[in-house]
């Protein structure tokens, strides 16, 4: 093939998304006789969703001087914009200041500039976002809007609608933002917007959803980027965080199998190159270990979403409480809140409500609770309802006010039977049989109990049937507590009790306490049968 034939083999390839031929036919040519100044931008957007970040940078650059020395100011200044945006995306701030900079001068000296006056404008307005200026960027992204409406841009709209949406978030007006989002999504579902863009503002609108208890929007617009992302299959951008989302509404939903693969996928996609899912991959298969049991592989994996520079949270804390270690999850959990914006914040105040209840601190719990609810006048998501409700249940029964969390609970239990969420639903089922205990009725209670046993024994959900079992004063001599479980996996692991302690934050002498009872439990009396019990029964 020839290098004209193959540069437009390579050019009808990413018109028509086959990313993969598309790359290697561009980088073939660029390789032996070089692209020309459009084509090296055309480059940079398929190396970028084929997960090669660096050569994309490297095309974007080359492009840039390539439209100075052809004296295309107006291709030079959108290369520079849009090297400003990526290196946003890929953490180098100070480089995206000097390109951002560099394509404000070019379009500083034009007459004419057009739509293209926004577009530079852009970069600039996410630094101030992400630098915690929200107010700033408001203003900034309204001028720009204005722009883009001005010369009917739509995909420039649309960009700019999220990084609006997100200001008027972080600035206290999450319904207006959330108006932006809609639009910017209608604008994706259009087909209105460049892939890039488009992968961008799916998954950023999505994830707030979730944070802000919209289900269904969630859901709405998963469906959007799901169909996007089937028919671009060489997809590598991206295609990790689709499925990392799709694990965190399928982890909602009560489809723990279906999440488990998703979560898996999204890794799987994290390692063939799509650096967007460094967290949401590695975050997802800890909720599932933690909420499953297993807690060894469950904190590794909060390690790893760690490194990614986001707190592992409200996960983390929530593991730590489910292993015995209310007090480190009361500390974690509180030190993330105070770090937090107030987005952010809320998102972590029904893991703040669980985690203050078990730790005892009741008047923290009830904080909580009523900064959940918000402010007055707003019309609450189905999923906030029962979210707040179950909250305001579990703090009513730690106060020893069983009429009134009964209630409470029963709102929950309705309305996360409405959104289907199984698991919600059962733990306020538990959260009823408790306020049951209260008001002495241990029929009633048995009977909230047996239904969550149900749920729970289908999902897998080991740590809740094993607190249900204490409740019900059915724990068979043979089941282990939470913390038992740990200890087990740990030795199976072939780690001493000292390494086991320094793991769990416990002394040697605790950890051969649990490895005693472990025995009893079990019937047995070495650690080499106790690895072989933990491998025999799944929790390795």
């Amino acid at each position: 093939m020839t290098s004209s034939s193959a540069l437009d083999a390579g050019r009808a390839a990413a018109a028509e998304r086959r990313w993969a031929d598309a790359y290697e036919l561009l980088a073939r040519v660029d390789a032996t006789d070089g692209l020309a100044a459009s084509d090296l931008d055309l480059l940079a957007t398929v190396a970028l969703l084929r997960g090669e970040p660096p050569a994309s940078v490297d095309a974007l650059s080359r492009a840039y001087e390539a439209h100075l020395a052809g004296e295309d100011t107006a291709g030079a200044a959108r290369s520079a914009g849009w090297l400003a945006l990526n290196l946003i995306e890929l953490g180098d701030f100070t480089r995206s200041v000097a390109w951002a900079a560099r394509a404000m001068r070019l379009v500083s000296a034009m007459a004419e500039p057009g739509a293209l006056a926004g577009f530079v404008r852009l970069a600039p307005a996410v630094a101030q976002l992400g630098s915690g200026n929200p107010a700033e960027a408001r203003q900034e992204f309204e001028e720009v809007l204005a722009i883009a409406e001005r010369h009917d841009d739509r995909e420039l709209a649309a960009v700019t609608l999220l990084g609006l949406g997100k200001s008027l978030i972080e600035v206290g007006a999450v319904a207006d933002g959330f108006g932006c989002f809609d639009r910017a999504m209608a604008a994706v579902a259009a087909g209105d917007v460049a892939p890039v863009p488009a992968g961008v503002i799916s998954c950023a609108v999505i994830s707030d959803a979730v944070m802000a208890f919209d289900l269904e929007r969630a859901t709405e617009w998963t469906g959007v980027l799901d169909r996007w992302c089937r028919d671009q299959p060489d997809l590598i951008t991206f295609s990790g965080q689709r499925h990392a989302l799709e694990a965190m509404l399928l982890l909602i939903r009560g489809a723990w199998a279906e999440a488990s693969t998703a979560a898996e996928l999204a890794l799987s996609r994290f390692r063939a190159g799509d650096y967007r899912a460094v967290y949401g991959a590695p975050y997802q298969l800890a909720e599932l270990g933690r909420l499953r049991g297993a807690f060894h592989s469950a904190e590794e994996y909060y390690r790893r979403a760690g490194e990614s520079g986001w707190e592992p949270q409200p996960g983390l804390a929530l593991l730590h409480l489910a292993v015995g270690r209310a007090q480190r999850a009361q500390d974690e959990i509180r030190r993330s809140a105070a770090g937090a914006d107030p987005f952010t914040r809320r998102f972590l105040l029904p893991a703040i409500v669980e985690i203050e209840v078990a730790a005892g601190d009741l008047d923290a719990a009830r904080r909580a609770v009523d900064e959940l609810r918000g402010p007055g006048g707003s019309t609450p998501t189905p999923m906030l309802v029962a979210t707040v409700a179950a909250a305001e249940a579990r703090v009513l029964v730690a106060a020893g006010d069983p009429t009134a969390a009964l209630a409470a609970a029963r709102d929950a239990t309705s309305a996360w039977q409405d959104l289907g969420a199984p698991y919600e639903r059962a733990r306020s089922m538990v959260t009823a049989g408790r306020a049951h205990l209260g008001l002495d009725d241990r029929d009633a209670a048995l009977a909230q109990f047996r239904g969550a046993r149900e749920v729970f024994a289908a999902l897998g959900a080991d740590p809740a049937l094993a607190e249900l079992a204490d409740l019900m004063g059915d724990r068979p001599a043979g089941m282990l507590t939470a913390r038992e479980v740990e200890v087990l996996r740990l030795v199976s692991t072939g780690l001493t009790n000292r390494a086991i302690g320094a793991r769990l934050s416990l002394s040697e002498k605790t950890v051969a306490r649990h490895l005693s009872n472990i025995f009893g439990k079990l019937g047995l009396s070495t650690r080499a049968a106790a690895t072989s019990y933990a491998y025999e029964n799944g929790l390795v």
